[in-house]
């Protein structure tokens, strides 16, 4: 029973109401309020750039505020980011690329972190403070190292140079240290007197109890694959195997900025972003808690 609980409370973490709290004091709603001032901030840049984009250019160049441009509701940036250029491609390559990374860096991470969270081998600590000092490394000190890496293995303006690089993250490999620390070990044991091996129990005992924490982190991963626009932009020359963020850079007017169209190109970059959000909701916010990002 108590362990029954115990997994329960890793898994499925709910808030209960204190003894004494009100549902709605004066604190909740200042709370509330400086939560839903937040947000709007947050949102309104967002909101403006999807109001831009439905302008006509004059309209979004005039500088005048207003949610309808003189010439009506356009859908003139939209047809002209669509019609020039290779988006569906562009797209397609954002994607399954995303995909590979997020597979191959979960793999990766969840090996690394079980071990350091598990096993006892020589050079242990050393090794976790190692991984600990890497996330200090800004990622831009690694750019020119990296591309010569790719070149010396003539892996430039290809698939697996721009996927490489990215299947490394540090920050991953803690958060699913600190989870894996939390699973009962009690668990394993049982598993072990089974007669299970090590890599049985990780992939029949503790993954399945992993689902929340590795559904956020692939979120979380792919997301960070998908928004990354300066790796991509070195490493790729070839038109056809560029990225959504890259390519659609690629689709500017001779007559200079066009600001409808520059906004257009940011909401289709980031649509894809924000369906992964409003599908996937539940497993963020139920990871982020589960990791402790909320403060546990």
């Amino acid at each position: 029973m108590t362990t029954a609980t115990s997994v329960a409370d890793v898994t499925d973490i709910k808030r209960q109401a204190k003894p004494g709290e009100r549902r709605f004091g004066p604190a909740r709603i200042a709370a509330f309020s400086v939560l839903l001032l937040m947000a709007l901030t947050w949102l309104f840049p967002f909101f403006w750039a999807v109001v831009t984009s439905f302008k006509t250019e004059p309209d979004a160049a005039s500088g005048r505020i207003s949610l309808i441009g003189e010439g009506g509701i356009s859908m003139q940036a939209y047809e002209k980011v669509l019609s020039e250029g290779n988006i569906y491609i562009w797209a397609w390559n954002s994607l399954w690329t995303s995909l590979v990374i997020t597979v191959i860096t979960v793999a990766i991470s969840a090996l690394a972190a079980y071990a350091f969270s598990r096993l006892h081998f020589r050079g242990r600590t050393t090794l976790f403070f190692a991984v600990i000092a890497s996330i200090i490394v800004p990622p831009q000190v690694l750019i020119i190292p990296l591309y010569y890496e790719m070149l010396a293995f003539n892996l430039v303006d290809t698939p697996w140079g721009l996927i490489l690089p990215q299947i490394v993250m540090a920050p991953i490999v803690l958060i699913l240290k600190k989870f894996f620390d939390a699973v009962p070990i009690e668990l394993e044991d049982a598993a072990r007197v089974d007669g299970a091996g090590r890599l049985r129990v990780f992939l029949s005992v503790v993954l399945p109890l992993s689902r929340p924490i590795l559904g956020a982190v692939s979120i979380f991963v792919f997301i960070q694959a998908w928004n990354n626009f300066l790796w991509p932009f070195i490493v790729l020359n070839d038109t056809l195997l560029m990225t959504l963020p890259v390519g659609l850079q690629t689709v500017m007017s001779a007559y200079g900025v066009e600001y409808a169209q520059v906004m257009a190109q940011a909401v289709l970059a980031a649509l894809p972003l924000i369906l992964v959000f409003l599908f996937f909701q539940r497993q963020i916010v139920q990871g982020v808690a589960t990791t402790g990002f909320g403060g546990q």
